[in-house]
């Protein structure tokens, strides 16, 4: 439940961040709240090539665990 409820806090704040703030006057105090702009973008795409990497490490890693021995053949 903790995850889910982290999930929503997480979506409302980005959507109402790159949805709403850039129709707000700058100089209003809810500009006050939220990083700059340009970690709207830098921030997920960080996030999807960590990720990318953490399933590429954990898919090789599964990989050379279950690789089976090459068998002599004399």
């Amino acid at each position: 439940m903790g995850l889910v409820g982290f999930s929503l806090v997480v979506f409302t704040y980005y959507t109402i961040w790159v949805i709403v703030l850039p129709f707000v006057d700058s100089s209003h105090i809810l500009h006050s709240y939220f990083l700059p702009r340009e970690y709207a973008v830098i921030l997920p795409a960080v996030a999807g090539l960590l990720l990318v990497l953490l399933v590429g490490t954990f898919i090789a890693v599964v990989m050379w665990k279950s690789r089976k021995p090459a068998k002599k053949t004399d």
